[in-house]
């Protein structure tokens, strides 16, 4: 089956290596993620404020970048989730209507992916920390993705989870809404912050680059040092520190 990656806009500019450790984890299970150039913004900034033209255009470039893949896999819940705006956007377009859904279909968040799709739960992770993690909105409210990151995050040894006090209340981030209303969305992150550091963890894991950026930010602000992970790079350190401790043993 032909995988692609659709990287989005913050793994790219800001957080590289998720998409990185994506493609390095999926390889151990056969899969070489394929990755159209072409791929751009989905279009959310610019659907969400109320510009559906130009977000009808990036639309049209992720439909046309992904239309001969069988799945497409993304590290963002609120990207996947916007692609099942697509049909929305061309319903009164019926050629482009119909390859919006047809994307729709084959759109997949990480976890979502390696769980439902390939049927993993055990990578063979070992990472011995205290762990504690964040729902994103779009990721478990839109798309319905809740049990499989605790899923995976279960089945990694030394892993000590610590839930997190609150954990369905929204970062802050929301975008263009993080922009519009700052006061707003300060106090929101101030309190998820101050939630995080409650279970005195020593990693924030998520599924969201938006959600990692807010709340790793004001972390860094109040000086904490919580590490802020994407699930995909936990668990890449975690096979990492699995193959060391094997080679150690002989």
């Amino acid at each position: 089956m032909k995988v692609s990656l659709f990287i989005t806009c913050l793994s790219d500019a800001v957080y590289p290596r998720v998409g990185e450790t994506m493609m390095r984890l999926l390889a151990r299970y056969g899969i070489l993620l394929e990755f159209p150039n072409v791929q751009t913004c989905c279009g959310q900034p610019a659907y969400n404020s109320g510009y559906w033209n130009e977000a009808r255009a990036a639309a049209k470039t992720i439909i046309s970048a992904f239309e001969d893949s069988d799945f497409v896999v993304t590290p963002s819940g609120s990207c996947a989730h916007m692609v099942h705006h697509y049909p929305e956007l061309f319903k009164d377009v019926p050629e482009w209507h119909e390859k919006a859904k047809q994307l729709q279909n084959k759109v997949f968040e990480f976890s979502n992916f390696l769980v439902k799709v390939l049927g993993i739960t055990d990578l063979g992770a070992r990472f011995p920390h205290k762990v504690t993690y964040h729902p994103s909105c779009h990721g478990s409210r839109l798309l319905g993705v809740k049990d499989e990151p605790m899923e995976l995050l279960k089945h990694i040894e030394g892993l000590q989870f610590v839930p997190l006090p609150f954990a369905e209340d929204c970062c802050g981030f929301g975008g263009t809404f993080a922009i519009k209303m700052s006061d707003i969305s300060g106090a929101m992150v101030a309190e998820k912050a101050s939630h995080v550091m409650e279970t005195e963890a020593e990693v924030l894991v998520g599924l969201d680059m938006g959600c990692m950026m807010n709340i790793s930010g004001h972390l860094r602000y109040r000086n904490q040092p919580v590490r802020v992970m994407h699930l995909a790079e936990l668990l890449y350190e975690g096979v990492q520190n699995r193959d060391e401790q094997q080679a150690a043993n002989g």
